[in-house]
């Protein structure tokens, strides 16, 4: 079976390279996926899988085979862009891999009806939206996507710090994530007469200086840091009553997160209002830490051996990243559940406005998904 899945992807190349310069060329932010829902739409419409699409949002769910028979397997990918300045012009930029996790799915499938796999159960591909927002994944928990499903498998391609290509992990070991929004207000005065007014900008400074004394705890890897700050207007010589800020969080385990959101909550109310202005604060975003299932990393782990050979089979990345990937088993603790690390040599960065990485990469995600997914539907 492996020689067979090698030379049907290889043979693939061109036209998964050409996929994904036009999913690249073609990104949309999160919750506009409408063109690329349609896209993918016509591509499983050509691959003869039934899908689904939603009334309310963008994402697609395709059907491949029948659940009566066998597990439910489910494959993820991601479809949203990032909104960035690129070189000058502000566009939705995939800077995160998405272009290529779709591609990876889609010549998946393809792959696994040319081979003329009859599955034993059901095949459910899943094409998330909003994966940049935390919103995506439970957006499609909330509509039951994943309630009969026992085993689910995602991907992500990997910056070239953490693995060189063609090495692959059977998990990537994403962090817990939060980002916190805050606005100050304040009373606006003639900067000649500042002691009559109260300025945001002490309190934006005096917040920002608080949060980098919380005490972390050093074994487990945590940062807090702003990332966002905005207050007054086009005049210099008026104390601003307004203000906003944004505040990143990150913390590997789903404990350390929810002790450090206490104490930074605490902290940002005692800094920001201790020269008499007032501060709100909302949470726009948060991701669970991953939680390692052996079972599947078994499963993932023989497949890359089994495609790629054992020199290319690394341990799981331990990242400070996040990724709404993980709430799936966090709300379904009995789901069967791992993301696959892809070498790539992605560089410089992920979520940097240039970013790229070894194409080549996207036929050994194909390999490996296939393999997988046989290997899963075998499972009782």
């Amino acid at each position: 079976m492996q020689e067979k899945i090698h030379a049907l992807v290889d043979s693939y190349e061109k036209e998964v390279k050409e996929m994904y310069h036009y999913l690249h060329q073609n990104g949309e932010i999160s919750w506009e996926e409408k063109q690329t829902t349609d896209f993918i739409c016509k591509q499983l419409k050509q691959l003869q899988i039934p899908y689904t699409r939603f009334s309310d949002q963008t994402g697609v769910i395709g059907y491949f085979g029948k659940k009566e028979e066998g597990p439910v397997v489910g494959l993820r990918t991601d479809m949203d862009a990032l909104w960035q300045n690129v070189n000058g012009t502000w566009k939705a930029n995939h800077s995160c891999g998405h272009d290529g996790h779709m591609t990876i799915l889609i010549f998946a499938l393809k792959c696994l009806k040319e081979l003329g796999i009859e599955p034993k159960g059901l095949i459910k591909s899943i094409f998330q939206p909003a994966e940049e927002t935390g919103g995506g994944a439970l957006s499609l928990l909330r509509k039951g996507v994943i309630d009969d499903i026992d085993y689910l498998l995602g991907l992500h391609v990997r910056p070239i710090q953490e693995m060189r290509f063609p090495n692959c992990s059977a998990a990537i070991y994403h962090g817990a994530s939060t980002i916190l929004k805050g606005r100050i207000f304040g009373m606006q005065a003639h900067a000649a007469r500042h002691h009559l007014g109260v300025n945001v900008i002490d309190s934006l400074s005096l917040i920002n200086a608080t949060i980098r004394s919380i005490p972390i705890n050093p074994a487990v890897p945590s940062t807090i840091k702003m990332t966002y700050a905005q207050a007054g207007g086009k005049n210099f010589n008026i104390i601003p009553d307004y203000g906003e800020f944004g505040i990143d969080i990150r913390a590997q385990t789903n404990e350390a997160m929810q002790e450090l959101l206490k104490k930074l909550k605490k902290a940002i109310i005692n800094a920001g209002e201790a020269n008499g202005a007032k501060v709100e604060m909302e949470i726009l975003a948060e991701m669970v830490a991953a939680i390692p299932n052996p079972a599947m990393e078994k499963i993932a782990a023989e497949s890359i051996v089994e495609m790629l050979g054992d020199d290319n089979l690394v341990l799981p990345p331990v990242t400070p990243g996040g990724e709404d990937f993980h709430f799936y088993y966090h709300h379904k603790r009995k789901l069967k559940a791992t993301m696959i690390g892809l070498g790539s040599d992605l560089q410089p960065g992920l979520h940097h406005p240039n970013m790229s990485f070894n194409l080549d990469s996207l036929l050994n995600g194909i390999k490996i998904m296939v393999l997988a997914t046989i290997k899963l539907l075998q499972n009782p």
